[in-house]
């Protein structure tokens, strides 16, 4: 809990954490609708998985600029910049009038996504170096917090609008205009030199050395990202509950999340980092069981213990990539956040194609198997290569 003291009682770090909560409040507002979505355009889940792709792909356009761009005019701006425009692109999907501009606007939404979140890592990383003092994890906690504000709120606001896109307009118009003010403590941050010559800006280049993170990242972002777009749509569709109802998976899971991050700095001190992300992939493992009886207690119990296990993985990941030997601190969570974050994005994807092969069941049990995979890649591969973190 010391890193969560630091930020509420320091701008400095709280600024950046800010824009952690952005992110997610934007994304826990638009998947709240993604059920008017489906019926606007009368689409399968398949096309909507197909949609999100788009998503995915405006990612994997943006990242390999990213290092060369933070290098350019600063991690600090690009920080600022990203999460502005990233508001401003979350409302398209909500008023484009087709199928294919919906695809479009998804994809300018992704090349913001991998943007932003690429370069807020980055800029955590650097202020982490720069002060000594570790809040990756807290940070984490503060995008979880904003899925629960997002979801949350967005929960109670869903019945106040009877238009989505002024709902989402509303969220947007807060998160542009409190990191407007809140940048300006980090705005004219840059990356030392070490670490930030021209081959350094290549992240494809750097993947080896961090290869075994970059997957284990890619597999729990697959699920944070599967969870965040599909639950509420498994617990309306298949656990059979009301619309106002299938939110509660997303809420819970984003509350025990965030509750897990902020205690997580501490107990990676006491335990280590393999041992946390190892711990956290059993939970996880259990809590899909848990998910997979589909009734509405035990599910939405699931999703908290699913949170709860999933949510030190992702930091400690990054510290873990912070300690390569063979790269740069900022260049290596770049490539471990990067690749993480694109799972993030194809996740939703793959979901919606299994279940319009099969079902959403078959879904979860596909992401069961990941984590199974994640485990297996902790035991035989991280806890030899890091075994004294």
């Amino acid at each position: 809990m010391k890193s969560l003291q630091h930020i509420f009682s320091n701008i400095r770090y709280f600024a950046p954490a800010w824009v952690f909560t952005s992110i997610n409040i934007l994304i826990g507002t638009w998947i709240l609708y993604l059920p008017h979505v489906k019926m606007k355009f009368d689409i399968t889940d398949a096309e909507i998985g197909m949609a999100l792709f788009f998503t995915a792909c405006g990612l994997v356009v943006s990242i390999p600029f990213v290092p060369a761009i933070n290098k350019k005019i600063g991690i600090g701006r690009c920080t600022q910049v990203g999460i502005l425009l990233l508001a401003i692109s979350f409302n398209l999907p909500l008023l484009v009038p087709n199928y294919y501009m919906l695809c479009g606007s998804l994809f300018i939404t992704g090349i913001f996504s991998g943007f932003t979140s690429t370069s807020m890592n980055a800029l955590v990383s650097v202020i982490e170096k720069e002060d000594r003092f570790n809040f990756m994890s807290a940070a984490h906690g503060f995008f979880s917090l904003g899925g629960f504000i997002g979801a949350g709120l967005g929960s109670f606001l869903i019945i106040q609008f009877t238009n989505p896109s002024h709902h989402m307009l509303l969220m947007s118009f807060i998160i542009i205009v409190s990191n407007f003010f809140l940048s300006k403590k980090y705005c004219e941050m840059k990356e030392t030199e070490q670490g930030t010559s021209k081959e350094d800006t290549n992240i494809f280049k750097h993947i080896k050395p961090v290869f075994g993170l970059c997957i284990i990242a890619f597999i729990i972002l697959f699920n944070e990202g599967a969870v965040e777009h599909w639950s509420n749509l498994y617990l309306f569709d298949i656990v059979k509950v009301t619309e106002s109802q299938a939110g509660f998976g997303f809420v819970i899971f984003s509350l025990t999340m965030t509750l897990g991050r902020f205690l997580g700095d501490g107990i990676s001190e006491k335990i280590g980092s393999v041992k946390s992300i190892g711990i956290g992939c059993v939970i996880a493992i259990i809590a899909y069981i848990l998910i997979l009886f589909s009734d509405f207690y035990i599910s939405v119990l699931g999703f908290g213990v699913l949170g709860l296990g999933t949510s030190v993985i992702i930091p400690e990941l990054y510290r873990l990539a912070s300690k390569s030997k063979e790269m740069n601190t900022s260049v290596a969570i770049s490539v471990v956040s990067g690749i993480g974050f694109l799972g993030f994005l194809v996740g939703p994807v793959l979901l919606g194609l299994i279940s319009s092969w099969s079902n959403l069941v078959m879904s979860y049990v596909f992401l069961l198997a990941l984590l199974v995979l994640a485990l297996g890649l902790v035991i035989f591969r991280l806890s030899r290569k890091y075994s004294s973190n």
